[in-house]
């Protein structure tokens, strides 16, 4: 079914990207529409991050385009375009020399809004965080609560689509659990449209609606976990699915 430019809220068109002889990005085309949940896979490499990075223009391609809520990027002011979009990496990427509450508030700060600490607490709230942490740097929070705090971040500025890099993947098993399952309570409960790029097919499956497996700067396949189980597009995706434990 195809789906009006009003219901779709990332979109790349062909995007192809090279560091130097090495193509990161192939042609690439992916939708993702509003209110969805889609994990894109692959091993180191695949380009799955410079994709990713294309839609807040941390990375401009060389060729194709790139759409955000039915604005072609290359037109946008990067910096604008950064504070509309909720952006969490692997580390959180926390100002360490502010505090949670501080950092939860960047981003109404910067939007010069005269509640940014309220909408920082409401933020840190809704991710679990206790009030006595507001007040700490990020060095004396643990790994867990660093992520739930970038995540906050990502969401204090009243935002409704989110970019996700390996957001989970250097946490212990134990709180990467506990803190997938807040993700994916605060993404149901607002309603979230997330890009979320994982190396983990098993926490793809888990959180994402739609799974896209990306191999050499290429998409392999894009469908359903389900769809994925019971019909492999290539031996890549079936490895895939075999290391994961999953066929």
């Amino acid at each position: 079914m195809s789906l009006s430019s009003s219901q779709i809220a990332l979109e790349a068109r062909s995007v192809t990207k090279r560091y130097g002889a090495v193509p990161a990005l192939d042609g690439v085309s992916l939708t993702v529409p509003r209110g969805a949940c889609v994990a894109v896979v692959g091993e180191s490499g695949s380009g799955k991050t410079t994709l990713l990075r294309t839609f807040n223009r941390m990375v401009d391609p060389d060729g194709g385009s790139v759409w955000v809520d039915g604005h072609d990027v290359a037109f946008l002011d990067p910096v604008q375009l950064r504070r509309s979009i909720g952006y969490v990496q692997q580390e959180g990427g926390l100002l360490p020399h502010w505090t949670v509450l501080r950092n939860a508030a960047l981003v109404p700060w910067l939007a010069s809004a005269s509640d940014a600490a309220d909408r920082a607490r409401t933020a840190l709230e809704l991710v679990g965080l206790p009030s006595e942490t507001f007040g700490r740097y990020p060095s004396e929070l643990s790994g867990g609560q660093r992520q739930r705090a970038a995540l906050a971040r990502a969401l204090a500025g009243d935002r409704t689509t989110l970019l996700l890099d390996e957001p989970f993947s250097a946490l212990d098993a134990i709180t990467r659990v506990g803190v997938q399952r807040t993700f994916a309570r605060v993404r149901a409960e607002l309603g979230l449209t997330v890009l979320l790029v994982t190396h983990d097919l098993r926490e793809a499956f888990e959180l994402a609606a739609t799974v896209v497996v990306m191999k050499g700067g290429g998409i392999d396949q894009v469908g359903t976990p389900r769809e994925l189980e019971r019909a492999p597009a290539s031996p890549y995706v079936t490895e895939l699915l075999d290391k994961a434990g999953v066929l």
